[in-house]
């Protein structure tokens, strides 16, 4: 019976060692995807672990290549580095997913800093296929409960990680002083609309 117990006793200190190699499985990292447009590539990471439902809408639009062949069809230039450009599929029915609901910053925790990208919308709940990214960092985007009315904010959900120099000069593309998009964004207008080319998730 000592014998049976110093065998098992023995095993077990064999064990020890393979058991302390396996090492917790790491979180998945965040996608990222990679945009090749007419000024150049950049490239943003995609928060899905902190905004799970504005994130797979974005990526269901890139997954679904509808992102291919549309412009930023809206510059807003405050200043030297600081606004934001506006693209996506601009509300062309056979291109839209249904709706989503609105993750604020104070849900998610991520601000408007330079290169993060957001959604544009009327009421919460209606953002759908548009996005922004912001040159500068633009905290009055974000939620703001002190704020009477809708202080919800936009739904901020990724941030460009490399390239931010492509999208400062999407920014600093000249505008038109008289061109509109169904009467609005007037001053806003690109004179020539940089065009994404494609929008593909990057293998890490």
């Amino acid at each position: 019976m000592i014998r049976g117990l110093v065998l098992a006793l023995f095993a077990w200190a064999l064990a020890l060692p393979a058991a302390a190699q396996v090492a917790p499985t790491p979180p998945a990292a965040n996608p990222r995807v990679a945009f090749e447009t007419q000024a150049g590539r950049f490239v943003v990471e995609v928060y899905a672990d902190k905004a799970p439902a504005t994130a797979k809408n974005f990526l269901r639009y890139v997954d679904a290549k509808r992102l291919d062949g549309v412009v930023f069809y809206r510059t807003v230039k405050v200043q030297e580095r600081f606004g934001f450009v506006q693209f996506g599929v601009q509300n062309a029915p056979a291109k839209m997913f249904p709706a989503i609901r609105h993750e604020s910053t104070s849900e998610t925790g991520i601000k408007h800093l330079e290169g993060t990208l957001s959604m544009p919308r009327l009421a919460p709940g209606t953002a759908r296929g548009e996005f922004t990214i912001m040159v500068g960092d633009q905290p009055s985007f974000d939620a703001d409960p002190t704020q009477p009315g809708d202080n919800l904010g936009y739904a901020a959900f990724a941030r460009v990680v490399e390239g931010i120099d492509v999208v400062i000069k999407i920014l600093d593309a000249p505008r038109s002083a008289t061109k509109t998009l169904q009467g609005s964004f007037k001053g806003e207008v690109p004179e020539a609309p940089v065009r994404v080319l494609t929008a593909r998730r990057v293998t890490l």
